[in-house]
């Protein structure tokens, strides 16, 4: 989340926006690990993704999840937050499946994706031109966006680069102000490796460390697994590069994003908010509500930043949204 990426200038958004309207990504699918059983997911929906790997423009892999669904509907494309990963989505997917195809990406530097040779490769520039190249190779021009804390921001600037792409979006306990004692607590976890020593110490570390989620025990389990990895050492280790705290400690005071947020007036959107979010304050969340009176909006109350997007709840409210988008 680099604070100073000139991204975020307008100037600069108008004419990455030209230049992505006069180019066409060219980059190319290549299929790994066809059927991956939804029993790789910890905790795996029913439903069976396709895991697909392809390249950056700048030859850097990437992977996502590929939750196939009928043509003809616009799909789900799913962005996680800076510590997150795309099987944070299976339970979305599954409750749409056979309905709209679902796909979840894993943003450079996280999940299946490779770790970047510098964490300046980490800022929003970067990560939209990661988003506008999946969406080449992963043959889907236009889809619903569903983001998550900095996936939210991603979705926010994408409907000013490329209005057209985005037919939908909901944000999750994001908005165009952010605030400061947030932006601390998540820039300090982001940057730590606890190296636990097994889930269940994973499990006591997050619970610890973290605001508080409304899930139960199996739902915590999955979102331990999803959060840290088993290395070969045998310890428990973040599923992103700590590295992306360097990127967001590089720039300066994150920018106010209403001119982004105006971008998507076009779109049909939603807006979730945890009661207990430090980062989405209720000032910010009524002021999007004053500017969109359409939005949808949702505060899963006793929750901190972010609402799950398992948690039935939240899922429920979701999902009346999500069909009523062609």
């Amino acid at each position: 989340m680099d604070r100073a990426d000139p991204l975020l200038r307008d100037a600069q958004l108008r004419a990455a926006r030209d230049r992505e309207r006069r180019r066409l990504s060219r980059a190319q699918p290549r299929d790994g690990r066809h059927g991956a059983s939804a029993g790789d997911l910890p905790g795996g929906p029913s439903v069976t993704p396709r895991r697909i790997g392809f390249r950056a423009r700048d030859g850097l892999a990437l992977s996502a999840l590929d939750f196939t669904g009928p043509e003809g509907r616009a799909p789900i494309l799913c962005l996680h937050g800076i510590t997150r990963c795309a099987q944070d989505f299976a339970a979305l997917a599954e409750r749409h499946a056979g309905r709209r195809r679902v796909l979840a990406l894993d943003l450079a530097g996280h999940g299946e994706s490779a770790r970047a040779a510098s964490p300046a490769r980490y800022g929003i520039e970067s990560a939209l031109r990661d988003v506008l190249d999946a969406m080449a190779a992963l043959h889907c021009p236009r889809a619903i966006i569903v983001g998550t804390s900095f996936g939210g921001i991603l979705a926010m600037v994408l409907a000013v680069l490329r209005p057209g792409a985005v037919a939908g979006a909901v944000l999750n306990d994001i908005g165009p102000k952010l605030e400061p004692v947030g932006l601390g607590h998540v820039e300090g976890f982001v940057g730590h490796d606890p190296a636990l020593p097994s889930l269940e110490a994973a499990m006591a570390h997050l619970r610890a460390v973290l605001p508080p989620h409304v899930i139960d025990e199996a739902g915590w389990r999955r979102f331990v697994s999803n959060t840290y990895a088993r290395g070969a050492d045998g310890l428990w280790h973040p599923r992103w590069d700590i590295r992306i705290a360097e990127a967001m400690r590089a720039g300066g005071r994150v920018p106010e994003l209403w001119g982004p947020f105006g971008a998507l007036a076009h779109a049909p959107l939603m807006l979730l908010r945890g009661g207990l979010s430090q980062l989405l304050s209720t000032e910010t969340a009524d002021r999007m509500r004053s500017e969109r009176p359409d939005m949808a909006f949702y505060e899963l109350p006793g929750n901190g930043h972010a609402p799950l997007l398992e948690a039935p709840p939240v899922l429920a409210q979701i999902e009346p949204f999500l069909d009523g988008i062609p």
